[in-house]
């Protein structure tokens, strides 16, 4: 031990997303988050000028964040942390205790969470080979996922290599990117990284010694890897470049720590030397152990910019189609999920062009009946992610001259709110499990209206989860890896039981009065969607008939 070190162990979570770095210190021994603090890139570290996390002026479909600021985010919190700051953050349990200032001191793991699937390329001394890393939400990159599936041989030759299809959001376009566009840049990569595994090389050294290690979860979604076979694809990767493996980190256990601290942090952060940095993973995997997702038949649903779907399994599902991600998670088992790229963004343009604040676009929802008369909207804003529509465009049907003309908001309002929850519901049918109950995350879960929507869209109780989703997630894996590797390995869920907190009185069950009206309603959205799509399908003018017939009052 330090000399420095004393006290009951404590346990950080970092989570670099796309707006925000969070960090969360836990005391499993007490049951009790200690420690919470955040810095949002727009607010806080104006010099990068982001909006959103994301750099301006790169053009259409392009997203993109200097990777440094993701390290000064969390020197930072580590700063914060070590000093003043730590004790202006840190947090009273419910004993009365307080003792951020002996916080860094007492930290026996860190374990980071990042966003997925963000590529980061280092020269061999360390520096970025590219001053911006692309992030998930990139959409440039669709020539080059079109290209290396035609070099393998089409859709179901790529699933057969890697467990999923190549998508714009996926590492290894943006690979094929960065060789094809920026040749120089390719030249002086020496290393490539995706942004957890970039935040634990700093952690353990960075320039000095840095850790660079992959890890199941994350790599699952570069598309090189297959997540149900454990292999590279020596296909995709030739089809790239064929020194590409050379630039690829070695994969750690998921399981495991990949080193200790760097010592210069160690020392400038007041964190004992013997602090171990774990393998860490992606928002979604420990987004999920965040909300106590262990079983099957659970599913974390995330409310945020984007939305997701997730449930753990003890074997491993590959979707025919891709649309469904094939991802291991951070436990030695497998989690598929499906994105949608819009979910808040619909949602807040329509507040924000109505002036309502949240309670006020509740009221106008609840003034329209379930299944809004048969209206539907297809909010595909931006392109969306799943279904695979790059360039797709939002839809409408059932919306006459007076709703277009802005004369019922309750119309606008409960069609945003119900096209968003069925796009997400459409995709989560291609899951191998019906939910038994959806755990809520996000921003968007502290609304009562979505949290009955989805309940009554996915015929499925709901219930919001307290906490700090990814953040806790990274904090109660830090904690699990240093109880296993210390001889005393506790089994997840008894480290996780204390701080997994599902708000009861906000659960809400499916509506038996409105099921029939959104059974036809399901059956409604898919048609139009298949439609815009040009797959075979339900007369979409049919079944609004029929679902208008249905929902009518009697």
């Amino acid at each position: 031990m330090s000399g420095r070190d004393s006290g009951a162990a404590l346990f950080a979570g970092l989570d670099v997303s796309t707006q925000s770095t969070k960090l969360v210190v836990i005391d499993p021994d007490r049951g009790a988050v200690v420690h919470v603090d955040r810095v949002e890139y727009d607010r806080d570290l104006p010099r990068y000028g982001t909006r959103d996390g994301a750099a301006q002026g790169l053009g259409e479909g392009v997203s993109e964040s200097d990777p440094r600021m993701w390290i000064e985010a969390v020197e930072v919190l580590l700063g914060r942390l070590a000093g003043a700051g730590g004790q202006a953050h840190g947090r009273t349990d419910a004993r009365g205790h307080r003792d951020a200032g002996a916080m860094a001191e007492r930290i026996r793991c860190i374990s980071v969470s990042g966003q997925q699937h963000g590529l980061v390329a280092l020269t061999a001394d360390g520096t970025l080979a590219r001053p911006r890393a692309k992030l998930w939400n990139d959409f440039s990159t669709a020539e080059e996922c079109r290209l290396l599936t035609e070099a393998v041989g089409g859709l179901d030759a790529m699933i057969s290599e890697v467990g999923n299809s190549q998508r714009t959001g996926y590492t290894a376009g943006k690979i094929l990117h960065l060789r094809r566009h920026e040749p120089e840049c390719w030249a002086r990569t020496r290393t490539l990284l995706v942004v957890h595994n970039f935040v634990n090389w700093f952690l353990t050294g960075g320039p000095d010694g840095g850790v660079a290690a992959l890890e199941p979860g994350d790599t699952s979604g570069t598309a090189l890897w297959h997540p149900g076979t454990g292999r590279w694809s020596r296909r995709v990767m030739d089809a790239i470049d064929a020194d590409l493996a050379a630039k690829l980190p070695p994969l750690a256990p998921a399981d495991r720590s990949i080193g200790a601290i760097g010592s210069r942090l160690a020392e400038r952060f007041g964190l004992p030397q013997e602090c171990r940095v774990d393998a860490g993973s992606g928002d979604n995997m420990y987004g999920a152990l965040g909300t106590g997702n262990f079983e099957p038949g659970l599913f974390t649903v995330s409310l945020g910019t984007s939305g997701t779907a997730c449930t753990v399994l003890d074997e491993p599902y590959v979707d025919p189609t891709g649309e469904i991600a094939s991802y291991c998670d951070s436990t030695g088992r497998y989690l598929p999920l499906l994105c949608v790229s819009n979910l808040a963004n619909g949602y807040n343009a329509l507040r924000e062009a109505l002036g309502l604040s949240h309670e006020a676009f509740a009221r106008h929802v609840e003034e329209a009946p379930p299944g809004n008369a048969g209206r539907v909207l297809i909010p595909w804003y931006e392109g969306e992610r799943t279904p695979d529509v790059p360039f797709g465009a939002a839809a409408t049907l059932g919306f006459d001259a007076a709703d277009l003309a802005g004369a019922r908001p309750a119309a606008a309002c409960r069609a945003v709110l119900e096209g968003h929850v069925l796009n997400l519901w459409d995709g989560s049918t291609r899951m191998p499990v019906t939910p038994r109950e959806i755990r809520l995350t996000g921003g968007l879960s502290a609304s009562p209206a979505w949290c009955q929507t989805i309940a009554d869209v996915f015929d499925a109780e709901t219930v919001p989860v307290a906490g700090e989703g990814a953040a806790l997630g990274a904090a109660i894996h830090a904690a699990w890896v240093w109880y296993r590797e210390s001889g005393e390995a506790r089994p997840l869920a008894e480290v996780a039981a204390p701080f997994v907190v599902l708000e009861e009185s906000r659960r809400r069950r499916p509506r038996p009065e409105h099921r029939a009206a959104y059974a036809a309603l399901r059956r409604l959205f898919r048609a139009v969607s298949r439609r815009l799509r040009g797959l075979d399908g339900e007369d979409p003018f049919a079944l609004r008939r029929e679902m208008l017939r249905v929902a009518a009052p009697r």
